[in-house]
């Protein structure tokens, strides 16, 4: 499925996709029947951009995902149609190119089916696909682009492969922590650099937030909403070792995506530090790999001097 790749080069030729950052893999995974065009690109940035694709026509995927907040929301949980709240944090959508799942609970297993979910959901922007497709198809310009872009009318899955192409473009590193790794030894601060060192090494960071994305795909249980009534990863698979289990999130831009943890509960990260350091909430399914660290202060404070190196 994932056969084809587009390097530097490849987006060079193409003028009008963007290159990739310095830290980042420059082989960005790409399904065989969508391959990247800057024409399908611009196609996706505007559906992404378009409240009138929702119920109330007042709500589009970027007032979630907000680019200015690192495509985040600022809000504890989304907020959808007719004010109506979700239960979960909005995931920033950068880097996401190289996800091995999508939402939370990882119940989409590619960008194209995760792009219909938030149109479908209630909570967020609550239109069938049926009326979806009908208002993409009673505008003579958006006829006029998916012609062009797809040879066909517009259709749901057009429209997916579509804003699956923007969410590929949106890619962010170039940050402190990169600019050190690839050679510049004073681009991280010197609480920074312990911090590193902590990330790495008795906080035991990395045993999750791995790689140039700082995620490691998987699904862990830190009990951080643990009696909350969402079961998480359960909710996909319904094994009960995946009760409370939500996706590792990147930690990259996390100076623009507060509040933090699946649920929002955490509004800083001070918080997120403290909550680690206490080892996470006891529950039948804590992770294995969460312990008290018993950080000090001056650890702490060097830690997230690190976290925001991450941030470009």
């Amino acid at each position: 499925m994932l056969a084809c790749y587009v390097t530097v080069a490849v987006a060079a030729s193409l003028q009008a996709l963007p290159t990739t950052p310095l830290g980042l893999d420059e082989y960005v995974p790409v399904p065989d029947d969508n391959p990247l065009t800057p024409a399908k690109m611009r196609l996706g940035e505007r559906l992404f951009f378009d409240s009138t694709l929702s119920a109330d026509g007042q709500l589009s995927c970027a007032s979630c995902h907000d680019p200015v907040r690192a495509f985040t929301s600022g809000r504890r949980v989304a907020r959808g149609v007719f004010g109506r709240s979700g239960i979960r944090n909005v995931p920033t959508i950068l880097n996401r190119a190289y996800g091995r799942s999508f939402s939370w609970d990882g119940r989409a297993a590619t960008l194209e089916e995760q792009a219909l979910g938030p149109i479908q959901n209630p909570s967020e922007m609550g239109l069938s696909l049926s009326d979806f497709t009908a208002r993409l198809q009673g505008s003579a310009s958006y006829r006029r682009e998916f012609a062009e872009v797809f040879g066909a009318p517009p259709s749901a899955p057009a429209a997916a492969r579509a804003i699956a192409t923007y969410v590929r473009t949106q890619r962010i590193a170039d940050a402190p922590y990169d600019r050190y790794r690839a050679g510049d030894s004073r681009a991280l601060s010197a609480d920074a650099g312990r911090g590193l060192g902590l990330f790495r090494g008795r906080a035991n960071c990395a045993s999750c937030h791995v790689g140039p994305t700082f995620t490691d795909e998987q699904f862990h249980n830190t009990g951080v909403s643990w009696g909350s009534g969402d079961l998480g990863r359960y909710q996909v698979t319904g094994r009960p070792e995946d009760n409370g289990r939500f996706k590792t999130p990147t930690l990259r831009q996390l100076r623009l995506t507060a509040p933090y943890m699946h649920d929002g509960s955490l509004e800083s990260l001070d918080a997120v530090i403290d909550f680690y350091d206490a080892g996470g909430k006891p529950n039948p399914w804590l992770d294995s790999e969460l312990v008290p660290l018993r950080l000090s202060p001056e650890e702490k404070g060097d830690l997230i001097a690190f976290l925001l190196s991450l941030s470009s």
